[in-house]
């Protein structure tokens, strides 16, 4: 078999691959989380949910990106750390919040053990119009999105990204 390895246009655009398959020309690279992610956002997704804070710089933030560039959505993505195009947690306020009324947590802040951590923004300012998403899964509801609700905001953890993911996995591999 071919050594190479031929990447998908997702792969491409994100910067990332999570799936390998082996073809006779070679290996294929696919990246799932894009299409998990757009799975997990689609049925939460309301006309008001128009600008984003992405939370998080790694590889889930890139494909979250992809994502909402395909869907017209601006983002900014926000680290701890200043750097090019980046907003940083301290620059948060109720603004942001409230403009930016889409947020997903890209970061692992929350996951199991660690259930006490959540990413820092003002929560304070978080109303019904905010819908939080988590990539996070376990445990079923952070930190984050305890908080969320407590404001009224629509909350969503990763757990349908993880099946869509998964599924596409599943699909990549069986076709012919």
């Amino acid at each position: 078999m071919n050594h190479t390895i031929q990447q998908s246009s997702e792969v491409d655009a994100i910067g990332a691959a999570n799936v390998l398959k082996a073809t006779p020309q070679g290996w294929m690279a696919y990246n799932t989380d894009a299409h998990g992610f757009q799975c997990l956002l689609r049925p939460h997704l309301r006309g008001h949910h128009r600008r984003a804070l992405v939370l998080g710089t790694g590889g889930a933030s890139k494909a979250v990106s992809y994502v909402l560039n395909n869907l017209g959505l601006d983002h900014i993505l926000v680290s701890r750390a200043p750097g090019d195009g980046l907003a940083t947690y301290d620059q948060l306020n109720e603004n942001a919040v409230r403009d930016f009324n889409l947020i997903v947590n890209t970061t692992p802040l929350g996951t199991h053990p660690d259930v006490t951590s959540c990413p820092d923004i003002p929560y304070e300012y978080l109303t019904e119009n905010n819908l939080l998403i988590d990539l996070v899964y376990n445990p079923e509801e952070t930190l984050f999105m305890s908080k969320g609700k407590e404001k009224g905001a629509m909350v969503a953890n990763g757990l349908e990204m993880l099946k869509a993911q998964a599924e596409k996995a599943w699909a990549i591999w069986n076709e012919e």
